[in-house]
């Protein structure tokens, strides 16, 4: 199986192309500002390096969010732009499961994406990786007391937030094979998801 992931859910593009269960080329970098103008081209280089095509691909994996509004959408367009023009399917996930996926620690584990003001778009998972607590547009400090209930938490994020945390480094190897049976959706019906309101919305109080 020919597997494309794509993750833009913050200043990070994290990208891959797995083939047959093996990670054949990657980019993890930080572009912020860039972010919109780099993520294609070096997609594209992804498939330069692993010398195939896009027509190749079985499966298109992508970060529908939370995390940044903009982020999330060059990550969409670009996946939705090849499987419509392709005919391929794409397994859409939450960035904050593959935050917890890629962690081996053996405990809970509390993904965290900053959302500025004291927010966080966070969740808490078991050591399995199955939700404790739901992604969520939340104030950190709530989370916080919630991870305190628990007991041993591990904070995990690639953000300057001011607490005690792993560095977030995707395992994209292990993301892929997490998802790659995982039920596929046309991509006219794969959509970002925000949970926080946009300033506007929140503005005009819808």
């Amino acid at each position: 199986m020919r597997v494309l992931y794509i993750d833009t859910s913050s200043d990070y593009l994290y990208s891959g192309i797995v083939i047959d269960d093996k990670l054949i080329s990657e980019v993890k970098r930080k572009y912020e500002k860039d972010l919109s103008k780099e993520a294609l081209p070096k997609v594209i280089e992804l498939f330069d390096k692993a010398n195939i095509t896009p027509k190749d691909l079985d499966k298109i994996i992508v970060v529908n969010g939370p995390g940044s509004f903009t982020g999330i959408r060059i990550g969409i367009t670009i996946a939705k732009t090849i499987a419509w023009a392709l005919n391929i399917n794409i397994t859409p996930i939450s960035g904050l499961t593959a935050m917890a996926i890629s962690c081996d620690k053996d405990s809970y584990k509390m993904p965290l994406i900053d959302a500025r003001r004291g927010y966080v778009y966070g969740a808490i998972y078991d050591k399995d990786n199955n939700p404790v607590i739901e992604d969520s547009h939340i104030e950190l400090k709530d989370l916080l007391e919630k991870a305190n209930d628990l007991g041993n938490v591990i904070a995990i994020s690639n953000n300057d937030i001011k607490i005690g945390k792993e560095n977030y480094d995707p395992n994209i190897l292990k993301i892929v094979k997490y998802f790659e049976n995982s039920e596929d959706v046309n991509p006219h019906l794969v959509n970002p998801i925000y949970l926080k309101k946009t300033e506007a919305e929140e503005k005009a109080g819808l």
